[in-house]
């Protein structure tokens, strides 16, 4: 039996990911700067590279930098994400035709194993992974390798700012620089909280990191931050995760598009995210045992503030979107104040099962397998027709309160009554 090949890890990263898909349907804006806005276009989510140029910075509020825009005449766009999230799935699709074992990390980002590859010349194969991903979904990709995952994200960053947009660390000649040029800040998984302490004890680069004393680590990182040690040293100590682990929770919140002053158009727009929430829950294939609502005022203004949430433990674990209304709507009763604004509304739900091993009550009254019936029904109906075809009548209709996306681009892949039209 022949040893198992060294591990080989590529990160394959999208560059400028939302920019980038505004621009697959718009080439007119190539070469201009784009920015993309969050929820109400509130904030600066994704940047060009002409737009980090002018200086338009990561989460800054659109506001701030309108003078910029006008005068720069910066490309404004509302999220899309119906139309990220396909594009990304199509970018996947299009790496599994190269190499079989892939971790899909973000929307944008992709780790793939290439122990198997070892015999083709690397950089060329992943420039080759690079252009046909291009060529197919019309989207750039930056591509780095290395023997850890923790240094193919180091070669990632890297490849971004290399020509050929591949960055090769096994066979760079001087991985000394490379890791002396890396802040220490940058390295996947140190967060602020571990950037502060290694600043403080004189360890400001990826370089002093990869030496630094493992004992001293070991007792002011744990277990996890002499992984990543090891990791820079070259020894791979994360495995390719191809089967994700279970979510331990599921969030929906959103800000409201104009604040909320009354109590049924907040329990519309909580029973909207209950049922979003829901949605994402059964497509786990798991139910939920807790439930916490939330809302509060907008703490940027003037005003008095008004924050509150409730945790509600439920009787059964259940994916069933009217018992989970149910619930959330009875919390948000209880910690509604009259005589604010609200800007914003959520719901958790925590100490998620798997929905085949829910523990049953011998005094629940409900028939699950109609339940389960019902569910199944209405996802496939809203699946095939359109998100919020149907709907419980609790969600409201007009839905005043809805973020604003007044620049979103159409969604181009995902409604019929949206295909880009060629002239």
């Amino acid at each position: 039996m022949s040893p198992a090949s060294p591990p080989v890890f590529a990160l394959v990263d999208c560059n400028n990911f939302y920019a980038s898909c505004e621009r697959v349907f718009n080439p007119r804006l190539n070469g201009q700067p784009v920015i993309v806005l969050s929820n109400n276009d509130g904030c600066v989510v994704a940047r060009s590279n002409e737009a980090k140029q002018l200086g338009i910075g990561m989460g800054v509020p659109e506001f701030m930098v309108r003078d910029t825009i006008r005068a720069h005449r910066v490309q404004v766009f509302s999220s899309n994400y119906a139309l990220y999230g396909d594009m990304s799935q199509r970018v996947m699709e299009t790496l599994q035709q190269f190499c079989p074992d892939l971790e899909i990390y973000s929307i944008d980002e992709a780790f793939l194993s290439l122990s198997g590859f070892r015999s083709k010349n690397l950089s060329e194969y992943a420039g080759t992974i690079r252009s046909t991903v291009k060529c197919w979904t019309g989207l750039p990709v930056s591509i780095g390798i290395a023997e850890t995952k923790t240094l193919s994200k180091i070669a990632g960053g890297i490849a971004k700012k290399t020509p050929g947009g591949v960055f090769d660390l096994l066979t760079c000649s001087d991985r000394d620089s490379v890791l002396n040029q890396t802040a220490a800040s940058d390295v996947w998984g140190i967060g602020k909280a571990r950037s502060q302490l290694l600043h403080q004890h004189g360890i400001h680069t990826a370089l002093q990191l990869c030496h630094a004393d493992e004992q001293f680590i070991r007792k002011h990182m744990g277990i996890v931050g002499l992984r990543l040690v090891m990791e820079l040293r070259g020894i791979s100590c994360l495995e390719l995760e191809q089967c994700p682990p279970p979510k331990k929770g599921i969030t929906c919140a959103r800000s409201f598009g104009k604040a909320i002053t009354q109590l049924h158009e907040m329990e519309e727009a909580v029973s909207n995210y209950v049922t979003r929430a829901a949605e994402k829950l059964r497509a786990e294939e798991l139910a939920v045992t807790t439930l916490t609502v939330f809302l509060h005022t907008n703490q940027f203004k003037e005003v008095e503030q008004y924050s509150n949430s409730l945790t509600l433990k439920l009787p059964v674990a259940t994916d069933t979107t009217h018992e989970l209304i149910t619930a959330a709507l009875q919390g948000i009763r209880k910690i509604w104040r009259d005589g604010y604004a609200y800007k914003k509304a959520g719901v958790m739900f925590v100490g998620l099962v798997p929905a085949s091993r829910v523990q049953a009550d011998l005094f629940d009254g409900k028939d699950r397998t109609r339940s389960k019936k019902l569910m199944a029904a209405l996802d496939s109906i809203n699946e095939r027709f359109g998100s919020g075809t149907l709907q419980y009548a609790s969600s409201g209709i007009a839905k005043e309160w809805k973020a604003t996306f007044n620049r979103r681009s159409p969604a181009f892949t995902t409604s019929w009554d949206e295909l880009p039209v060629a002239r």
